[in-house]
């Protein structure tokens, strides 16, 4: 048995991910846009997980993320002195029930050009 050693299985925590994605063919952005940003939940054992699952959602969804901006999990960031209302709370407790990459908005860039 000591061959077999049990690993405890760590629990997922959602952290709350800032995403800026870049333009690509057919990414739903607006036209204009020259890109975005995307304010998501994400589940995982760690932020590093968070972040890899968030990049391939988003990969898999047609856009072209370019930068990852981790905030914390909920405890991190009410240490921090965030303001979290109900409904961003219920955003991260579903991230949590579905093990999922949620994304709460999407802000597009324009140039000022």
């Amino acid at each position: 048995m000591a061959d077999e050693e049990k690993r405890e299985k760590r629990p997922q925590r959602v952290f709350t991910l800032l995403v800026e994605v870049g333009r690509k063919e057919d990414d739903g952005l607006p036209d204009g846009a020259t890109g975005g940003a995307l304010l998501c939940y994400a589940s995982g054992i760690d932020e590093a997980e968070a972040v890899r699952e968030t990049v391939a959602v988003l990969k898999e969804a047609g856009l072209a993320p370019l930068d990852v901006s981790g905030y914390g999990t909920l405890e991190e960031r009410l240490a921090e002195g965030h303001d979290i209302d109900a409904e961003e709370r219920e955003l991260m407790d579903r991230a949590l029930a579905e093990n999922a990459v949620i994304v709460a908005q999407m802000t597009p860039f324009y140039s000022n050009e």
